[in-house]
């Protein structure tokens, strides 16, 4: 295939050129939101859409053949999820917003999401549900668009206006069922006009509704249920409680209906275990089910926008291995990621026919590119970059590790380097990820090259009980939060110093929501190990965090099954809870959360503060007025990054920066 680069004239200031200077990029140029994301093609591939920041705030673009500027809308500063087609007319956008629902509630937030379309013939927007009195303008899932009488429509979950946003546009409690309805919101499945915003009941909700199958003529062709209390599944036919196809329990995750299966006479149901997620096949005539994924990896299934049909498979490993069911299609994708040799590259969107995709790369000297590949012309034209700001020779080198636990497991993870020094006793910043049900990946992050433009390492450690790496693997988190999943981070840190990478009496512990409570315990559980620690939304008292997943009723949920078999033995949850620890911890603490946070509300953060300052340990605070769990605001994340950097770089300095060519 021929690679050449075309800038797109309406993107061309997104894209990265020219050589970096010496002193590198200013934080802001990591901090920010993507300067392009969420890039989509219509069906067609004629059309696409994105997102983009070209100085004027965070815009959606619509273009069409010739790069011809078709509509832009302004988002401003609302927390956007994603966008996608409708046909080549609509562009869907993704949105939530924070609910507050009283502070005499243990949940007082709740993140709510909507979804605006874009009518890009007329120039006009409509938010879904937000002309009805009887229906609240809240999305509560979104089951796919069909074209119906030449009319576009989209399928989404609602619930009565009257019980979401009650009278003063908070939460309604004074319908009180046995299970809470706080997390189970039984939402009616609407048809709905897209031009017009007109809707119409396509299935009634019931109790533990998990969503519906539509089909690619709007035909509900299947329904589950789900109890979060016991956690008992089933799936059934049609828009009713027809025949059902399967039943079973599944208690550390949800269910959820993926789509059609790859002929059309069957759906997609995915549950899970302690073992990972399992994807079955269900017939729709009946017989027995296939089992399409069983071991718990990150695989995720490519369902067709139009056709609602499963058309293959994507193996999210190091780099996404993608394997369609079409001959044509799998030699279309594989030629595409053969013009970006020695980049990692994910397809994120294509036409229907596979002949023209979108492709992300990253890795090596790249800091994020998205291209429109062309099969026909056998073209791959760069469209824009995430981050303009960061040029290729201020990428620093990443590459995949290994190491040994203590106990023998062997681990997996991901060590940045500084872009202009030696990899050779270098500081360390250590950064566990989030979940802790996840896993990081080799590739561009925003964070971690941060500080590694700074002069520091950065190791991204894939603990035990990370995903992706199958179902022992992950069981073998059961009951190690604050115990192995803890030492786990800290062999391999030994592990580097071994070879000579780090220094290990020059450590910092970062972290995000799981990962700052790893960075908490990493210095009030553990010791000698860290000069400083930064907990950004992280769990410092496990008991009170739990109370807060129960909310008021106090129930059994999925969350809370997950965490219990990751805490284990919940008479020793204070053994690993760092607030209850405080007086022990040995290093300076950073903490930043956002106000907003309702995955890990705001009060974790309160508790570990005044816990160590009741204990005399030096703590310093960053309150974000306004933000969300996962900072989707430039302002925010911006105002993270300073702070994180500037503590780490207090106490725990790197090495001045090599000169310069020619400088004194």
């Amino acid at each position: 295939m021929i690679r050449w680069f075309a800038a797109l004239v309406v993107a061309s200031s997104f894209i990265c050129a020219g050589p970096s200077i010496a002193a590198p990029p200013p934080l802001e140029a990591y901090g920010k939101l993507p300067g392009m994301s969420d890039v989509h093609l219509s069906p067609s591939g004629d059309r696409y859409a994105f997102v983009a920041d070209v100085g004027q705030g965070r815009q959606i673009y619509v273009l069409g053949p010739d790069k011809k500027l078709l509509d832009v809308v302004n988002i401003g500063d609302k927390n956007l999820l994603g966008i996608q087609w409708a046909g080549e007319d609509f562009v869907l956008v993704d949105l939530t917003t924070t609910l507050n629902v009283g502070n005499d509630r243990v949940v007082p937030k709740l993140e709510l999401s909507s979804v605006v379309v874009l009518d890009i013939r007329r120039h006009q927007q409509m938010q879904v549900f937000a002309k009805h009195d009887t229906v609240a303008p809240a999305v509560f899932g979104e089951y796919g668009v069909a074209r119906i009488d030449g009319r576009w429509f989209g399928f989404f979950g609602g619930e009565s206006r009257g019980y979401v946003t009650g009278g003063g546009g908070e939460m309604d409690y004074s319908n009180t069922e046995t299970e809470n309805r706080l997390t189970y919101i039984n939402a009616d499945l609407y048809r709905v006009d897209l031009e017009s915003g007109d809707l119409s009941l396509a299935a009634t909700g019931e109790r533990g509704s998990a969503g519906w199958v539509v089909g690619p003529d709007g035909v509900v062709v299947a329904r589950a249920l789900h109890s979060q209390k016991t956690g008992a599944w089933s799936v059934w036919t049609g828009r009713t409680l027809g025949r059902e196809l399967a039943s079973g329990i599944s208690m550390r995750s949800a269910v959820d209906l993926l789509g059609l299966g790859r002929s059309g006479d069957s759906v997609l149901v995915s549950h899970g275990g302690d073992g990972g997620t399992v994807v079955e096949d269900l017939p729709l005539g009946g017989g027995p089910a296939k089992t399409v994924i069983a071991d718990g990896s990150s695989d995720a299934l490519l369902v067709d926008d139009v056709s609602r049909r499963w058309i293959g498979l994507a193996a999210d490993g190091d780099d996404a291995q993608y394997t369609l069911f079409s001959a044509l299609s799998q030699a279309r994708v594989t030629g595409a990621r053969k013009a970006f040799p020695g980049y990692f590259t994910r397809v994120t969107s294509w036409s229907e026919d596979f002949g023209k995709m979108v492709v992300f790369t990253d890795g090596k000297d790249d800091s994020g590119a998205y291209w429109i590949v062309d099969i026909a012309t056998g073209s791959a034209s760069v469209l824009g970059s995430a981050r303009p700001a960061v040029h290729a020779a201020d990428v620093g080198p990443v590459r995949s590790i290994d190491w040994t636990a203590a106990d023998g497991l062997a681990l997996h993870g991901v060590l940045t380097l500084p872009p202009d020094r030696d990899a050779k006793n270098l500081p360390l910043v250590v950064m566990p990820h989030g979940g802790p049900w996840a896993r990081d990946y080799p590739g561009f992050d925003y964070w971690a090259q941060a500080y590694a433009s700074r002069g520091y390492a950065v190791f991204q450690p894939n603990f035990r009980g990370s995903s992706g790496y199958g179902p022992a693997f992950l069981k073998a988190g059961n009951g190690e939060i604050g115990r192995k999943m803890q030492t786990d981070i800290s062999d391999g840190v030994a592990a580097l110093a071994r070879q000579g990478v780090i220094d290990a009496k020059r450590a910092c512990i970062v972290g995000w929501s799981y990962g700052g409570y790893a960075a908490l315990a990493g210095t009030t559980l553990q010791h000698g190990l860290y000069r400083c620690v930064v907990s950004t939304a992280g769990v410092a008292d496990v008991s009170r965090f739990f109370s807060y997943l129960e909310t008021d009723a106090g129930l059994e949920t999925t969350d809370t099954r997950y965490w219990k078999a990751f805490l284990g033995d919940r008479s020793r949850w204070g053994d690993v809870s760092p607030s209850k620890h405080a007086d022990q911890a040995d290093a300076p603490i950073l903490l930043i959360h956002g106000k907003d946070d309702t995955v890990v509300p705001i009060d974790q953060s309160d508790a570990m503060e005044k816990a160590l300052k009741a204990a005399g340990k030096p703590v310093e605070r960053l309150t974000l007025a306004g933000a969300d769990h996962q900072l989707l605001k430039d302002d925010d994340r911006v105002a993270m990054l300073k702070a994180s950097v500037v503590f780490v770089e207090k106490y725990n300095p790197p090495d001045a920066p090599p000169a310069a060519p020619g400088g004194h």
